[in-house]
């Protein structure tokens, strides 16, 4: 069955894949947008969380909205200032979405409002299952509040659901386009002790997901979207210079030395989580790309 599919965060990584696959299915895409776009492939609907407004058409177009919208927290020093930033551009768009979802007039049956693995803080190698609970640093308090405040939809007796996403690897964006550059330029290393975990999912396979979780009433709640096979980052340090055939020639980056260059934001590359992908198997799901060398080869072989 066919669908239209609102989605906010459209244009980032994970929503503009998202968008092109789900039109290649068959499906009509229309985005929400701070900015009117009348020249791109799909439907702009235009809103501003941040002042309470959208366009009054946006939800009553849709059958299911896809929520990706927030700040990337790898941008920018956390100052209190954005902080408050990352929060806001999390928690004022879910603010606002509930707000027209409460609103008669509708038809969406489904919400899909990402989420993300920082919800398990730093975890050594212990398997983090959906049950685990929250840490309490800032990336984890900051997704158990981004969770809180989706939470509220399901009270309007619509499905919703909260992948908590891992790293997303791509060569069109995120954290791999500057570990490749480092590698590539043979200053590759592990940071830190290199033992701590990286749960990792290829960009398609968390599109096909997002594609399964749309289509199917048995998805609620959340789910964690990253690979069966999680690595350290020294593993995958070595697995990625070895895809790219770099050699590997200085010594792990320590600690200390990340902490004093960025300071509260290290923990983004020193907390490490290994997260099980046994929920989302246990559904159905299907990796196309489950371990890693296999990620890394297809990505730099396309």
């Amino acid at each position: 069955m066919t669908m239209k599919v609102l989605i906010t965060g459209g244009t980032g990584l994970v929503g503009t894949r998202l968008s092109q696959l789900l039109t290649e299915a068959g499906h009509e895409v229309a985005l929400l947008s701070r900015e009117a776009n009348n020249v791109g492939p799909y439907k702009t609907f235009v809103w501003a969380p941040s002042a309470g407004t959208i366009d009054p058409a946006a939800v009553p177009f849709a059958d299911a909205v896809v929520n990706l919208a927030g700040a990337n927290v790898g941008e920018g020093r956390w100052t209190e200032a954005r902080k408050k930033e990352l929060a806001a551009s999390r928690l004022d768009s879910l603010a606002l979405l509930h707000r027209e979802l409460a609103k008669p007039g509708h038809h969406v049956q489904a919400v899909l409002s990402a989420s993300a693995i920082g919800y398990y803080g730093n975890t050594g190698d212990q398997l983090d299952t959906e049950s685990t609970p929250p840490a309490h640093d800032f990336l984890a308090e900051l997704t158990q509040r981004w969770e809180q405040a989706a939470a509220p939809i399901a009270a309007l007796d619509i499905r919703l659901v909260t992948p908590r996403i891992g790293v997303v690897l791509s060569t069109k964006g995120g954290a791999l386009v500057p570990l490749a550059a480092t590698v590539k330029r043979g200053l590759g290393a592990p940071l830190g002790t290199g033992q701590q975990y990286l749960s990792w999912i290829h960009l398609d396979d968390l599109c096909h997901l997002f594609m399964a979780i749309l289509a199917d009433d048995a998805w609620q709640g959340p789910y964690n979207a990253v690979a069966p096979y999680p690595a350290t980052n020294e593993a995958f340090t070595e697995v990625l210079a070895e895809v790219l055939h770099r050699p590997l020639l200085l010594p792990k980056v320590p600690g200390f030395a990340l902490k004093l260059l960025l300071g509260e934001q290290s923990e983004i590359v020193l907390a490490g989580q290994r997260v099980s992908a046994e929920k989302v198997m246990a559904q159905g799901f299907e990796f196309d790309y489950p371990v890693l060398r296999g990620a890394l080869k297809k990505l730099y072989s396309s």
